[in-house]
């Protein structure tokens, strides 16, 4: 029986595997790296190809198999996600960045739960938006969904979110800036890049069409915002712990029954390989296949989150996401120039 149970949870495992490697192929695909669309991203939509098509046709238990890659391949991936980044990076780039990260943080993720609640909208799936545009973009939803604990389509939704006005983002900010509407220097502008747009994928493409000096700036700036992910975690814990008790509280129950506060584990591991990393202790090529070890298991996790994603499900969740991610896309845009322009030559 057990022997049976494992074999079953070995094949969902495996079919997740299979969609990832077919989504770093596809990855490759000339037309897929101009839209500078990660592995990630690929095997999202892959996943969701299939829940709309073969997902009735195979064995139901090869289900918890894919439920193993959406939580615990996804807080390992989490971890490991660590090894591309170091402390020594945050301290090169300087307090203007640091200091811009975290207002563009903690006001998007602020704004995107006023906006939710003045949409009506689904509170899990509004924090996720949020969580995703202030953040990284789908690295940061998922990290966010063990906390939060929501629904994997809910999951998926706002990861779509994420991605799509990320990379409308990609095009923009290139172009603006090459016809001179956008009015930022050099370093200036990679500030304002990789401090409000939502992937790293996306600061890598907007980057590089822009200039190397703008590049290499924005891509730290962006690594900073990623390092706040931890922080981000463990208060929305906190948070959320609390919310549940004053709900408790006022329909009159008993005050103990308290929703027990999770603690993101996973988030204390990430600032832990951060801190090694920045030890300079493995060999380039030890932290370079780390890293592509990483990346493939944030690919499963995506896919895996993409199979449990159905159309009547994207249905369910209606315009309201999208509404939100648009509204949070133009705070990005406009509040995050004016603090880049701004804030930079005050603390520069």
């Amino acid at each position: 029986m057990f022997s049976e149970k494992r074999g079953n949870v070995l094949h969902g495992i495996l079919l997740i595997a299979l969609f990832s490697c077919s989504a770093f192929y596809i990855a490759e695909f000339d037309f897929i790296k101009n839209l500078s669309f990660s592995p990630l991203i690929v095997g999202i939509i892959l996943g969701m190809l299939y829940a709309n098509s073969l997902r009735n046709h195979l064995p139901e238990t090869w289900v918890p198999g894919i439920q193993f890659c959406t939580k615990q391949i996804l807080r390992a991936g989490i971890v490991l996600y660590g090894f591309k980044l170091t402390f020594q990076s945050v301290l090169a780039i300087g307090l203007p960045a640091i200091l811009i990260d975290s207002i563009i943080v903690i006001a998007t993720i602020l704004l995107g739960i006023f906006l939710g609640r003045v949409l009506k909208m689904d509170k899990d799936l509004a924090l996720l938006t949020s969580t995703g545009s202030a953040i990284c973009g789908a690295a940061a939803v998922l990290g966010a969904e063990p906390v939060v604990k929501s629904e994997a389509h809910k999951t998926a939704v706002a990861v779509s979110t994420v991605v799509i006005f990320g990379t409308i983002s990609m095009f923009i900010y290139p172009a603006l800036y090459r016809a001179g509407i956008i009015d930022l220097t050099p370093e200036q502008m990679g500030i304002y890049t990789g401090s409000t747009l939502h992937e790293v994928a996306h600061v890598v493409g907007a980057g590089n069409a822009m200039g190397k000096e703008i590049s290499d700036a924005a891509i730290i700036v962006k690594m900073i915002r990623v390092m706040m992910l931890a922080p981000v975690l463990v208060v929305m814990s906190f948070m959320l712990a609390r919310t549940a008790v004053k709900a408790v509280s006022n329909a009159g129950k008993a005050t103990n029954e308290r929703r027990k506060i999770t603690i993101p584990w996973f988030a204390f591991g990430f600032l832990a390989v951060i801190g090694f990393n920045s030890l300079d202790l493995l060999p380039t090529p030890v932290v370079t296949t780390i890293n592509n070890i990483d990346t493939f298991m944030l690919t499963m996790a995506m896919t895996a989150l993409g199979t449990e994603t159905s159309i009547e499900k994207f249905k369910k969740a209606g315009a309201k996401p999208f509404l939100l991610a648009a509204l949070l896309y133009i705070w990005l845009l406009g509040g995050g120039y004016l603090l880049a322009k701004y804030v930079t030559p005050i603390l520069g």
